[in-house]
């Protein structure tokens, strides 16, 4: 069928042309029916005289969302009657010829002229419909042309595309696996990839010099707003010969300011991005992916309170903890419910109270009776506070002081439209811990078991594990972290004795691993990579907060796909072909 596309349709003016789309919607004014047309470029009126009966009777029965072909000459409209709000509001068609190529059901939910749906399951259950609204096909698009911008941007580089396998084996990546039973080999169980790690490191080996996917990636994870739950796509990669974190960092931050300048219009806030050691993120942003698009960092002030007769600041310091506090510029304009409500926040956070300070001509607050005033000066002094501002404490452990505070900092950022949208502030978190412990009390990785810990052997041998660290870092921006990375373990000594730490035995990594101890064993190079979301990064590139209105077809906040009814039931014939038998929990 040929047509012509309704954003075209300006500079056609006096020819006739075909048009095809759905009817955005119909209106009668008495004797003359007008229908817009939508089609994916945009909208065009369409309007259809009594004169031309057979046409003017089939317009007389079209319905939002039919499917309809028009004939007809374009004409320019009226002064008085253009539209400047869309591209082709200058022109209509007068058609005379129409067809209803499919009719509609009545809709769940109205299409035209609507950016914002309150039910979301109604959305999902509906997608097909709701991937009709401008803002979605804008969306897809997007998304279209920012994965063809990277694509085209790694070829350039010397990237090699290469796919990778999609029925794997399982292994300990941080998240649960999707186990994908096999029929063939009665027992035994596939693993959907959580990443291809494993893989692209292989392809390191292989003598591949510069690898990349965009990878789809399972995680059997809870939902949340930037995490989309089971399945996400990834721009996955791994430099050959990157021996050191500044190797890939140099090499794709080209890729990152050129999205966010080039792409996407955007301001990128400093360029090399900024390299911040965890800890240091930890210590004076309370939060490892942190918003650098403004200040207010924390100030330690233990020390200058150490003495305090403020028995809250007092018994926390005697306790080991920490007294922190942070400077809102400008926020003596907040209200007392305002502050209740920071407080009631921060209290959910773990923090028994949100003490503060008000600095006018004369500091107010109810704390002011419990400090000296060479505390008071010290307070001021080390804050850099000044009148029209705001001080607030944190006092306690000092990892739930930084939580709280992290997250009193990213709130009072929205109270005070801090977060430029214009601008992105990109950051390389470095120098993450090897292992932690797991809510077990047990040694556990900290993030990726396959990075290369600073040291080496000799830091596994004789450093306390907590305090071993990996070249490991993440890629974070506004907020949001966009990846992990890290310079791989590529020496099967290190890697028998990383994961013996956490209770690995050497038979089994290499039962888990033993493709990639052998294939080490073969004159493996250094290398390291990381791997950005596509769906968070469009997320940050258009300021969109939902990942959900990034991916074509997402899961709910269940994690469930109501359009097709997944996860669902089988019959009992498949579970005995694959030798399962359930055992559901009684209701």
């Amino acid at each position: 069928m040929k047509r012509t596309l309704c954003l075209e349709t300006p500079k056609l003016v006096g020819q006739d042309v075909q048009v095809s789309g759905w009817v955005n919607s119909r209106r009668d004014h008495g004797g003359v029916i007008f229908i817009d047309l939508r089609d994916h470029t945009g909208l065009l009126q369409l309007t259809v005289h009594p004169e031309t009966a057979a046409a003017f009777a089939v317009a007389n029965k079209c319905r939002d969302e039919f499917v309809i072909t028009a004939k007809g000459k374009i004409i320019a409209r009226a002064p008085e009657m253009v539209n400047a709000n869309i591209p082709t509001g200058g022109v209509e068609m007068v058609a005379d010829e129409l067809t209803v190529l499919n009719t509609s059901k009545p809709l769940p939910f109205q299409i035209a002229y609507s950016d914002e749906i309150a039910n979301e399951d109604l959305r999902l259950k509906y997608r097909f419909l709701d991937l009709r609204r401008d803002k979605m096909q804008k969306m897809l698009v997007k998304r279209h042309k920012m994965i063809k911008y990277i694509r085209d941007w790694m070829d350039a580089d010397g990237f090699i595309e290469i796919t990778t396998p999609i029925l794997t084996s399982s292994s300990p990546e941080g998240a649960r696996d999707f186990l994908v039973p096999s029929r063939l080999h009665p027992g035994k169980f596939y693993a959907l990839p959580q990443a291809p790690q494993q893989f692209k490191q292989l392809l390191m080996v292989a003598g591949v010099p510069k690898y990349f996917q965009i990878a789809p990636c399972f995680r059997d994870e809870d939902p949340r707003a930037d995490r989309s739950p089971g399945e996400f796509y990834q721009l996955d990669l791994e430099i050959s010969f990157a021996d050191k974190d500044e190797i890939v960092f140099q090499e794709l931050e080209p890729l990152f300011i050129k999205l966010t300048e080039g792409w996407a219009g955007k301001k990128c806030l400093q360029k090399p991005f900024p390299r911040i050691p965890f800890l240091e993120a930890m210590d004076v942003y309370g939060s490892d992916r942190p918003d650098l698009r403004f200040g207010m960092k924390m100030v330690n002030l233990t020390d200058d309170l150490r003495d305090t007769k403020f028995s809250v600041f007092g018994n926390a310091i005697k306790n080991g903890g920490v007294v922190k506090v942070i400077c809102c510029q400008g926020g003596a304009t907040l209200t007392r419910s305002q502050i209740d409500e920071l407080t009631e926040m921060v209290k959910k956070e773990g923090a028994g109270g949100l003490a503060y300070i008000v600095v006018e001509k004369e500091l107010r607050s109810p704390i002011l009776k419990f400090l000296s005033e060479e505390e008071k000066t010290s307070i001021i002094k080390k804050t850099g506070a000044a009148e029209g501002d705001i001080i607030f404490f944190g006092a306690g452990h000092k990892d739930i002081v930084n939580k709280v505070m992290g997250k009193l900092r990213d709130k009072l950022g929205d109270v005070f439209g801090l977060k430029d949208p214009g601008i992105v502030a990109w950051a390389w978190i470095t120098d993450f811990p090897m292992y932690e412990l797991n809510k077990e009390g047990k040694l556990d990785f900290m993030h990726n078991p396959f990075s290369m810990p600073q040291g080496g052997l000799k830091a596994l041998n004789e450093q306390d594990p907590l305090t071993i660290r990996a070249y490991q870092y993440d890629i974070i921006a506004n907020g949001l972290e966009l990846s992990s990375g890290a310079i791989r373990n590529y020496n099967p000594e290190i890697m028998y004795k990383a994961f013996g730490l956490v209770g690995y035995s050497k038979e089994v990594v290499d039962e888990k691993f033993g493709a990639m101890i052998r294939a080490f064993e073969f004159g493996a190079p250094p290398h390291g990579g990381f791997a950005p979301g596509i769906d968070r990064l469009l997320m940050l590139l258009e300021n969109e907060p939902n990942i959900r209105e990034v991916i074509a077809f997402p899961k709910n906040g269940s994690a469930e796909d109501v359009m097709m009814g997944a996860p669902g039931t089988v019959e009992e014939k498949q579970l005995k072909e694959l030798h399962i038998k359930l055992d559901l929990p009684k209701k």
